[in-house]
Formats: C-alpha cells, sequence, structure tokens
C-alpha cells in the first residue's frame, strides 16, 4: 500500500511524515520512525541509513498483533504499546486507533537517550495522529 493508496486523508498522511522527521530530528539516537498500517504497510516514515521502513513496517505489525493477543488473552484491555530493550538501543512500538483506520508506530533508537523520553514522544505522535 503506498501513500496514494491509503484511506487515510492526506491531511493526516502529511501530518505522519512531517512529525516522524521532527522526531529524528529532535532525537538524534532514534534511527527510524515508522508509521505503517495494521496489514505492515508503510503510510510514512523518517529513517537514518541502512534501515528498511518497509521492513519496518512489517515487523511492527507483527508485534502489533501479538501485544494484542496477550492484551486480549490476559484480559488487559486495548493494546497500547510494546516496548522492547535490547543491548543497544531499544523499539518502541504503539498504536494508533482511529475512526477510519488503525495504524501502528515504530520508533528503533540507539542506546544514549531514555527509553520514556522516547516513550513519551511516540505517544504524543499517537494521539496527534489519532485525532487528526
Amino acid at each position: 500500500m503506498s501513500a496514494a493508496n491509503s484511506p487515510l486523508p492526506p491531511v493526516v498522511i502529511s501530518l505522519a511524515h512531517k512529525e516522524a522527521q521532527q522526531l529524528m530530528d529532535d532525537i538524534l539516537e532514534i534511527q527510524a520512525v515508522v508509521i505503517a498500517s495494521v496489514d505492515g504497510f508503510d503510510v510514512a516514515s523518517a529513517v537514518r541509513a541502512d534501515m528498511d521502513a518497509s521492513r519496518i513496517a512489517a515487523m511492527a505489525s507483527s508485534i502489533a498483533a501479538i501485544s494484542g493477543v496477550v492484551s486480549h488473552e490476559a484480559q488487559l484491555g486495548r493494546s497500547r504499546s510494546v516496548t522492547i530493550d535490547t543491548d543497544a538501543g531499544f523499539a518502541v512500538v504503539r498504536s494508533v486507533y482511529r475512526d477510519d483506520v488503525e495504524l501502528i508506530i515504530n520508533v528503533i533508537a540507539q542506546e544514549g537517550v531514555l527509553i520514556g523520553e522516547v516513550a513519551y514522544r511516540t505517544a504524543q505522535l499517537a494521539r496527534q495522529l489519532a485525532e487528526a
């Protein structure tokens, strides 16, 4: 799915591109911000060298799906986010619930930035996209 084929209004796609790039510009340790459809297609992204937005979108879709199943089976309500913490950095995967389409934000960062800062900024972006 390209942005041209997306069910999202063009203004939302434009906002997604702008805010993905802004997040990367604000936090230098962020290597990728990928906003994807739930079926794993890149809707908007900003990535540094050697990062493949299409692969990240597919990965985020799978992670969000697993998160949703765990949340449902554990009767915890609707899944909001998953954080994957590694030796060299982390990924934050955040669901965006809109009336027209569900999105997934995946932010990948190297160590050197606080997980909480990235999680907070990712949640802000999710709210912006949900309300746009």
